[in-house]
Order: structure tokens, then C-alpha cells, then sequence
């Protein structure tokens, strides 16, 4: 799944210095690998990969809009500055600039940091081009319609479908566009918009064991917390593995960029119930809470998520039991998860969803 590459590549390539298993140099030749046989499989009509179905051999393409969108080019920008080889330089230019409708389009999600972060984002950060920056900028300007100064949050999906102003956990990943933006040239108030979106998260979005709910629901009007919810977790009320991976991802992040101690705080207390929960293996159930448990299906793309997250957070945190655990178990995360050179992919068994009857995993 792209997602999970994505994260691999961050964790074992762009984080080196920080090293998650005993050969960075291999994993990256590995992914390098895999890239590039799927970019031989991709049609030329403006698709991108996205996942492989289970039992399936060859990707599925979404367009542009579709939320996973900016995965493709992020791997491929994050291969370029690992490998210094110019065909993913090329082939990363060639997809980003297949987003460039989402800077001008009327947002219709909060995704649009996944999407333009990722692809556009790395790309300026490598060429410093400043057409990327103008989408970039841009975007995030779109991104910042969808927050209700009545609530403190972005909303995730304009739709009333749940009752109210919808914020998913998920949204977490895209402040960091926010905070981008406000620090390059854009609006001031994007930095403000992130913080109290982070604070409102932090106060509503985790319950008293600091598991997270997948989606939030809020009175537009005052403000006022109504539900918690799930939309692709087991139930309301679990522990939903991807998304807890959004929300420790999320808030190493919103502490690297503010350096207030109380989101270090909190990233250290949302992951440690992540790991202490895992299984044997380091790879999480979908669902921490799912039924089946241990025949339920296992989400190695929320172990790539977590994984690295933690490698920014063992650099950050003064946990010293945090620390420690952190590095022991990332050494040996992902490893049984490779499918290797007898396929494309990059990584087994990552989860989509798996919620009632909609029961999608990606291989």
C-alpha cells in the first residue's frame, strides 16, 4: 500500500541517522526496487497506484482527488533524495504536478495535506522550485476554509452525516501544511488555526486511557463536544490502530514545530498505550479491540505510521522507558512484513477498511 511505503521509505531512509533496523542502506535498495518495477506497471492516463487488493497481483489506480493521491510522489520524492537517481526525480515531478487542480479546486476534505504536503511539499523541500511552493502555499489556504473558529477544529468532511461538525483523528497529519505554510511565506493565522486544532484534539478527540476515537462530533454552532464515533473502526468505542497512529505521528509533530512541552506530553502518553498493546510481532491488529483477536487481520501500514513517529519522538522525549522500548522494538517492526523481490508492493498486509461489511485489506 502506498501509505505504508511512504512511511517505510521515511522511516528506514529520510530518518537514517536514527537507523530502525541494521541495514538502512539495503531497505532503501529494496524499496528502489519495488518502486521501480511498479512504475513500468502505471498507464498513462493520469492514475496513480494505490493499493493491491488481497489475492490480487497488480495495483489499483485512484485520480488525483482521491485521498491517498500524494503517497505515490511523496515515495518517490523521499526515493530521489535517498538514491540521487534522476528517474525519480522525473517520475515524482511527473505525478505531483498531477495534483496541481486540488491548490484551486473548493476543498472537499481535510486530506489535502496527505495529498499536497506530500508530493508537492517534498519537492520544494529537494528543488526548491517555486511553482511547488506556490501550490503549496496556496493549498493550504484551501485547507484552512473547512475551520469553524466556533469549534477549534477543521472539519473533516463538510457533510452533516453524523449530526454535526465531523473532525477524524486522521487530520492531525495535515496541520503540518498548516504550520508549513505559516512559517514560508503564508498566512500567520495558519500557525493559529493548527495549534487550536491540535488543543481541541487533544481535550476531545482521546478518552481517559488516551485511546483515540476515530471521528469527533461538535455542535457547529457552540462548540460543544456531542459523540465520539468510528468510521472505520470496530466500534465506537475501540481502538482503531491507524488512527492511533495519526494522532502519535500527529502530535510529535505539532511539538516539533511549537516546541510546547504539553503535546510532547501527550505523544508520550498515546503511545505508550500503542505499545504496550502490541502483539509479539510489533504489528498491530486493525483494531486493537476487534472480536477476533488473533485471527483478525494485522495493519502494517499503522505499524510503518507508528514506526515513523517514533523515531522523531525517541529523539524528542525525555522517557527514558519510552526511549528505550522504542528503539528495541523498531529494529524489528516491519521485517516479517516485506513481501520481497516475488512481488511490487512494499509492504504485507496494510488495512484500508475493515469496519462491518466493508471488510478491504491491501496487501
Amino acid at each position: 500500500m502506498s501509505l505504508a511505503g511512504a512511511a517505510l521509505l521515511a522511516a528506514v531512509g529520510i530518518k537514517s541517522d536514527t537507523t530502525a533496523g541494521p541495514d538502512v542502506n539495503k531497505e532503501i535498495e529494496y524499496c528502489a526496487a519495488q518502486a521501480t518495477k511498479t512504475l513500468a506497471t502505471i498507464p498513462d492516463t493520469g492514475v496513480l497506484p494505490r493499493s493491491i487488493p488481497t489475492h490480487a497481483k497488480y495495483w489499483k489506480f485512484v485520480e488525483y482527488g482521491d485521498w491517498t493521491s500524494g503517497f505515490w510522489p511523496g515515495e518517490l520524492w523521499y526515493l530521489y533524495e535517498a538514491t540521487g537517481d534522476q528517474k525519480f526525480l522525473a517520475a515524482a515531478d511527473k505525478y505531483t504536478m498531477l495534483l496541481a487542480p486540488l491548490s484551486s479546486n473548493k476543498a472537499s476534505d481535510h486530506d489535502l495535506g496527505f495529498q499536497v504536503f506530500n508530493s508537492f511539499g517534498n519537492g520544494y523541500r529537494l528543488t526548491k522550485n517555486p511553482g511547488y511552493k506556490e501550490i503549496v502555499l496556496r493549498t493550504a489556504d484551501t485547507l484552512a476554509t473547512l475551520y469553524n473558529p466556533k469549534v477549534g477544529t477543521i472539519q473533516s468532511w463538510p457533510h452533516n452525516n453524523y449530526g454535526g461538525h465531523n473532525t477524524i483523528i486522521d487530520n492531525m497529519m495535515n496541520l503540518e501544511l498548516l504550520f508549513w505554510a505559516s512559517k514560508n511565506g503564508g498566512d500567520k493565522k495558519l500557525y493559529d488555526i493548527a495549534v487550536k486544532h491540535a488543543e481541541t484534539t487533544m481535550e476531545n478527540h482521546f478518552r481517559e486511557d488516551y485511546s483515540a476515537y476515530h471521528v469527533l462530533v461538535y455542535d457547529p454552532e457552540t462548540g460543544r463536544k456531542i459523540k465520539g464515533v468510528t468510521a472505520q473502526g470496530f466500534a465506537d468505542g475501540s481502538m482503531w490502530a491507524r488512527g492511533q497512529a495519526w494522532g502519535i505521528y500527529g502530535f510529535t509533530m505539532v511539538y516539533r514545530e511549537t516546541k510546547d512541552p504539553k503535546f510532547l506530553e501527550f505523544a508520550n502518553k498515546i503511545a505508550r498505550i500503542y505499545l504496550d498493546r502490541l502483539p509479539k510481532d510489533l504489528i498491530p491488529y486493525w483494531d486493537f479491540n476487534a472480536p477476533g483477536i488473533p485471527d483478525e487481520p494485522r495493519d502494517a501500514s499503522a505499524a510503518a505510521i507508528t514506526a515513523s513517529a517514533l523515531l522523531e519522538l525517541s529523539t524528542l522525549t525525555e522517557d527514558k522507558k519510552l526511549k528505550k522500548s522504542t528503539v528495541k522494538k523498531l529494529k524489528r517492526c516491519l521485517k516479517n512484513y516485506l513481501p520481497g523481490t516475488r512481488a511490487i508492493h512494499l509492504i504485507m498486509h496494510s488495512c484500508y477498511i475493515l469496519q462491518g461489511i466493508n471488510r478491504q485489506a491491501a496487501r
